[in-house]
């Protein structure tokens, strides 16, 4: 898979390379700026295949800059997810209103922006997004329908390999057995809520085979999460 090109516009100098740290291990080449005019320059000269835009930089606002790369041919089709501190549904509204796909307010975790990221890029612009998934040291690939932990081909059933896309595709968050029922199996009254119990067990048997570190963390009240430090 080709690296994916980002412009992060962004003037917090530690979140910056917090991001840019991140995001170089999920296959991004990442450039940065935290001037909106510098922004507009560099997506000309390089234009990126997806845009962090936050709301407040320097010189020219991040909506401004959102409505000038929507209105250049260039760039006018590229991902844009806006990154700001503003929650309030108004701002939300207007960030989406000018030109923007999607919406993080801080404070969020690098995992959850890169979930974010990826499901954007599937949507918008699939061919970017690869047909691979990864998370610590499994591997998914989601055209040829198979799994590999550290190099070892997993075998799972229909439900189990959906079930693993599914919490791929999210790590980190926390899904209530409701959500995985809806996400996985679809809104069916037919299938019980301990099905999905069963099914967890199922994966983590599949993929903790060999005495491997379990990454499904169950959390109490809540649901499941793929979780690194789950061991």
């Amino acid at each position: 898979m080709n690296r994916v090109k980002m412009l992060l516009v962004e003037d917090d100098a530690a979140l910056v390379e917090l991001l840019s740290w991140h995001f170089a291990r999920e296959n991004f080449d990442v450039a940065t700026t935290p001037d909106g005019e510098e922004a507009l320059l560099l997506a000309q000269e390089k234009v990126p295949d997806i845009v962090l835009l936050d709301w407040m930089v320097e010189n020219l606002s991040g909506i401004e800059v959102c409505r000038r790369l929507r209105r250049m041919p260039a760039t006018a089709n590229i991902p844009i997810i806006m990154l700001t501190a503003r929650g309030e549904e108004e701002d939300r509204v207007r960030g989406l209103e000018t030109g923007a796909d999607d919406y993080v307010t801080k404070p969020f975790s690098p995992r959850e922006l890169i979930a974010r990221v990826g499901a954007v890029l599937r949507r918008v612009r699939p061919a970017l997004a690869g047909e691979m998934l990864s998370f610590a040291d499994v591997e998914m690939d989601t055209v040829g329908h198979k799994v590999r932990r550290s190099g070892a081909p997993i075998s799972l059933g229909p439900t189990e390999f959906r079930l693993l896309r599914h919490l791929l595709e999210h790590p980190g968050w926390v899904f209530s057995r409701e959500r995985l029922l809806d996400s996985v199996w679809g809104q069916d009254s037919e299938i019980e809520l301990r099905t999905v119990d069963v099914h967890i067990r199922r994966l983590r048997k599949a993929i903790n085979a060999g005495g491997r570190p379990d990454i499904i963390r169950t959390v109490r009240s809540a649901g499941y999460s793929l979780d690194a430090d789950a061991a």
